[in-house]
């Protein structure tokens, strides 16, 4: 796969932690929960970013039907990894960890339950990762303050 690297910004913009910018949630664990828009309470996000440091399998839409600009969360506790897809899958976004790249190791996470995510493409820094799923949440576009691979 090749990829164009999008480097972490310095300065990160300001946005509403109140807002809530997406229109579709799914949560793929057990039990197995849906959101639509307008129907997405602020208690299911609190949930969220606070169940996420341990473990997550969720889709994030900004598409009432999740069909197109969603993102797709997962985590174990140590990896964490976020893939955005939009333009009708025709542009592809992935979390990028420099610290692991030209390795062909793969992390324990599993893109939609069956295909293994590569090391560079998943984040060690939870803390960070759950910073940029908050962001996308309520501003609605990739957090500025990792770094990000586009798939060309």
């Amino acid at each position: 796969m090749e990829l164009q690297i999008i480097k972490k910004q310095e300065e990160l913009p300001a946005f509403d932690r109140e807002a809530i910018q997406i229109k579709y949630f799914m949560e793929q664990k057990r039990p197995f929960r849906e959101f639509s828009e307008g129907d997405i309470p602020e208690h299911i996000i609190a949930e969220l970013l606070e169940q996420l440091p341990y473990s997550a399998d969720v889709i994030l839409s900004l598409n009432p039907y999740g069909e197109d600009d969603w993102m797709e969360v997962l985590c174990d506790g140590e990896w964490l990894a976020l893939g955005y897809s939009s333009n009708g899958g025709k542009d592809n976004y992935y979390s990028y960890n420099p610290d692991f790249e030209g390795s062909e190791e793969y992390c324990p996470l599993r893109s939609g339950g069956q295909t293994p995510i590569e090391r560079y493409l998943a984040l060690k820094d939870i803390r960070t990762g759950i910073k940029a799923v908050e962001y996308f949440i309520r501003a609605g576009k990739l957090y500025p303050g990792i770094d990000w691979a586009k798939q060309l």
